[in-house]
């Protein structure tokens, strides 16, 4: 059996490539029979908060990178990553094997010893936002940083730029936070305070591909940025992330904390891209040291297989439709309940953002006569699917009793959001009919308790307004 796996494999024949050909005709097939959505019945079928939306051409794609066998990094990656840079408008993309990685990389790299004076080092302090997903916090805590939490704006679930400025400090020499459910967080006051304080900024733009701030990519704003293409986001590899980048030197050390901690920038399968491998004096090491085994970094292996990036490439082509769908979906979404008003808190966009919505953040107002618990238990058990805002107000999580941190005030909007917060989904893979059955839900469970009193004729009729 064949077992070579290098690039100087032998091209395939014409007959092979009839037969790949072949092959994926019948995957096409295959999609249409065992992949085809199932039509919606209310009651029965799930309206989950996100999952895969693929087509045939994913698929294919997929096994068009198997039937090469090239099981790390490679063509599809590179086609990919060169895609996602011209999509986003950045200069460099790096893809990683998940968006936690991906955040790992982005902090990691401003600690690196190239950076000099600039570096981060432990006892510094990051600030960031109070509720969100840990992995945007933990990087900050690996390396030996102290994260100071700030608190949210209740109406977008960002951090409040009046509290980060309360909480720059004399140690404060950068800033990390994720623009929540896809809405960007105010960026030009945000980045103002960074220019004025001379700080790092690391965008967490996993839930925010495609969202927009004055007409610019989210991430575009910031030294660094991260993507999550985790099935639930906007496209996905099942498993993977991204860090990009418009600073050359950044993506340098980013690339080799992905690579091991290597100090060599060849890809898989190259050697002597430098033209000296041989030939550098780093260190305490000798001269002439195998430059593919010398590392600057403390490092990881954090890539992608081209496995991944061949599914990331075809979803590509969805990209545009599944953003448009979910601003589509959000926007009915808040049309059915505005009429709640009284009792659900609904969101707004940040000030001269388009977010590209990850998901329908809902607050439960705190004189509402029930709570966000019977509300969400009354939507799973109609099989609408719900997620609370990730871990809620971060400092109160058990892991990080006994840890290092600095809270700026009592952070009370946090904790409102810990309690009275949850999210439904606007992903591409709900349609009309999903939505009426999860505003018909929805509003027969708060009619049913005194809510929504003062409500539009339409909806007393059982008739959702949502032309």
């Amino acid at each position: 059996m064949p077992l070579d796996q290098t690039p100087s494999a032998a091209e395939p024949s014409g007959e092979a490539e009839a037969l790949k050909a072949q092959i994926l005709e019948l995957v096409g097939r295959y999609h249409a029979l065992a992949h085809a959505p199932k039509p919606f019945t209310p009651g029965v079928s799930a309206a989950p908060v996100s999952g895969r939306v693929y087509a045939a051409s994913d698929m294919q794609s997929l096994v068009d990178c198997a039937l090469d066998f090239w099981l790390t990094t490679g063509r599809f990656n590179d086609a990919w990553e060169a895609r996602l840079a011209e999509r986003l408008g950045a200069r460099h993309v790096l893809t990683v094997n998940s968006g936690s990685s991906a955040n790992l990389v982005a902090l990691s790299t401003l600690t690196s010893p190239k950076l000099k004076a600039r570096r981060l080092k432990p006892g510094d302090e990051v600030i960031t936002a109070a509720t969100g997903f840990p992995t945007t916090v933990n990087p900050i805590l690996t390396a030996g940083l102290v994260p100071v939490f700030v608190d949210m704006l209740p109406a977008t679930y960002n951090l409040d730029p009046e509290q980060v400025a309360r909480a720059i400090g004399p140690k404060t020499r950068a800033i990390m936070a994720a623009h929540t459910l896809g809405n960007p967080f105010d960026l030009a006051a945000i980045k103002a305070l960074c220019e004025a304080h001379d700080l790092f900024l690391v965008e967490d733009c996993c839930d925010a591909l495609g969202s927009t701030y004055d007409g610019r990519q989210v991430g575009l704003f910031g030294d660094l940025a991260t993507l999550s293409f985790y099935p639930a986001h906007h496209i996905t590899t099942g498993e993977g992330g991204a860090v990009f980048t418009d600073d050359d030197f950044l993506r340098r050390i980013a690339e080799s904390f992905r690579d091991w901690g290597r100090d060599c920038f060849c890809a898989p399968g190259a050697d002597n891209t430098c033209g000296k491998r041989f030939g550098w004096k780093i260190g305490q090491l000798p001269q002439g040291y195998d430059h593919k085994y010398t590392y600057s970094h403390l490092g990881y292996n954090l890539k992608m297989t081209d496995m991944q990036a061949s599914v990331g490439l075809a979803q590509m082509d969805h990209l545009d439709g599944f953003i448009a769908a979910r601003r589509r979906n959000f926007a009915r979404l808040k049309a059915g309940l505005e009429p709640l008003q009284d009792v659900l808190r609904l969101p707004e966009a940040t000030p001269r953002s388009d977010p590209a919505w990850f998901g329908f953040p809902i607050t439960v107002a705190a004189d509402a006569p029930f709570t966000r618990n019977a509300l969400t238990r009354w939507l799973e058990d109609h099989r609408i699917g719900t997620r609370l805002l990730f871990g809620g107000n971060l400092v109160r999580q058990p892991y990080m009793a006994g840890r290092e941190f600095r809270a700026v005030g009592e952070l009370p909007v946090a904790d409102a959001i810990m309690a009275q917060t949850f999210w439904i989904g606007v992903y591409p893979g709900l349609q009309d009919a999903h939505l009426d059955y999860m505003l018909e839900v929805i509003d027969g469970f708060c009619r049913g308790r005194g809510g929504g009193l003062a409500r539009r004729p339409a909806l007393e009729m059982g008739t959702l307004p949502l032309g």
